[in-house]
């Protein structure tokens, strides 16, 4: 497994590069890089190029010197498929992943062949949200990224996989621990002023899947289905919190691989 890096404008964002046919770009969640999907891309490898995107600020991607938006962070990924020469992608975006993945649908509408929010949600942040944004930045600025990570990582799985899974638990707060200070405090900005999205899902024309976990601790059912129509698939990921993809991951790449199906049949 290779990683790739690419300089994005005054960025360097780092990658990897897997398989081949139609592309799908796998974009993680807050505080997260590309290896929370390690289970996954196995299974969507078999018939898809797959990316498997580090956020700026994230991973093994470089950390801007400004503030930066949601709109920016799918800038990034927009120029990273124009140095690959990629026309048109689906993205599937967890967490704030699937915050950018709607600014991408929104700047480039017709790059997009699916959309996928896994754990994700088009609304926007609520007041009381808005508030625990700015009391992370807050325990980050005066505590460091480590309490942090330890105070947020055992709240995105479920309570049972919160106990059971505790390799996957401290998988995911060394990865948290890897993000810069300076990166988290931005992308908490960004997805605290990021607007409702929803329109969006309402006039994408491409296959969309929405995928909610049972358990979810962070996002419930309800904020991920909030948009009813004819080419969006709503599925729920039972025994999951907010981490699908480490806590259910046979169940998320079987749902993924039949939705990237139905993209492929939807261009013939």
């Amino acid at each position: 497994m290779e990683r790739f890096t690419q300089n994005v404008g005054d960025n360097m964002i780092s990658y990897i590069d897997q398989g081949v046919g139609p592309c799908v770009v796998l974009i993680h969640g807050f505080c997260g890089n590309s290896h929370y999907w390690k289970y996954v891309v196995p299974h969507l490898v078999k018939k898809n190029r797959v990316l498997s995107v580090d956020l700026r600020g994230h991973g093994d991607s470089s950390t801007p010197r400004d503030c930066c938006e949601i709109t920016d962070m799918a800038m990034d990924l927009g120029s990273l498929l124009d140095s690959l020469q990629i026309e048109r992608a689906t993205l599937i975006g967890h967490s704030l992943g699937g915050y950018i993945s709607l600014a991408f649908a929104e700047i480039y509408p017709e790059r997009l062949t699916g959309l996928s929010l896994v754990h994700s949600t088009a609304y926007p942040d609520s007041e009381e949200a808005k508030g625990n944004r700015d009391k992370g930045i807050n325990k980050i600025s005066n505590e460091g990224i480590v309490p942090f990570v330890n105070d947020l990582i055992p709240k995105l799985f479920s309570e049972k996989n919160e106990s059971e899974l505790i390799n996957q638990v401290d998988f995911v707060k060394k990865i948290g621990y890897k993000t810069s200070e300076f990166g988290a405090i931005g992308a908490l900005k960004a997805m605290k002023n990021r607007p409702d999205r929803n329109h969006i899902l309402k006039n994408l024309q491409v296959p969309v899947l929405l995928v909610a976990g049972s358990e979810d601790r962070v996002i419930p059912i309800d904020k991920v289905f909030s948009v009813d129509k004819g080419n969006i698939q709503q599925t729920v990921i039972e025994d999951s919190g907010h981490m699908s993809m480490l806590e259910q991951p046979e169940k998320l790449a079987a749902v993924l691989q039949n939705f990237l199906g139905n993209v492929v049949d939807s261009k013939m």
